[in-house]
């Protein structure tokens, strides 16, 4: 049996988690929840997702940490100088190519983000496809179909 897809947030796809209860990334959320992709961030990821929360909606703080809790979202470890630099060759904004190099260092099979301007689309010289929610939904939706047929 094929083991749960590795699913990794940016703190876009975070965020949005956060402030939609009815959202595509909420959804995901509800996915880890019910064990059927595992979730995933880094590092950065956490203190820059931490640092908008506090900004843009420091009521949610709290809640933040819950449904990271609740969803199973695990925390990976910071990567290396020589994954960091792969992932740059790519994408050529610092703070993303961090982001694409926590997502190569846990070898994940998709990278959510909403960030059309640097990462979505951007980079299909990497491992894993990088797309929104919503794109990551149908793409997990396409998986389930090749199972059943």
């Amino acid at each position: 049996m094929e083991s749960e897809p590795r699913v990794f947030l940016d703190t876009s796809a975070l965020f949005a988690a956060v402030l939609s209860e009815t959202g595509a990334a909420r959804l995901i959320l509800k996915l880890g929840k019910a064990r059927v992709v595992s979730l995933w961030i880094g590092p950065w990821v956490l203190k820059e997702a931490e640092g908008v929360i506090a900004r843009k909606s420091p009521r949610s703080k709290a809640y933040f940490v819950l449904l990271l809790e609740r969803s199973r979202v695990q925390v990976g470890e910071e990567p290396c100088e020589s994954i960091l630099h792969q992932a740059s060759a790519v994408i050529k904004y610092l703070p993303d190519a961090q982001v694409a190099a926590e997502a190569l260092a846990l070898g994940v099979d998709y990278l959510v983000s909403f960030d059309r301007k640097h990462l979505v689309g951007k980079a299909a010289e990497l491992p894993f496809p990088i797309g929104t929610a919503g794109d990551f939904l149908a793409w997990y939706r396409e998986r389930l179909k090749g199972k059943g047929s």
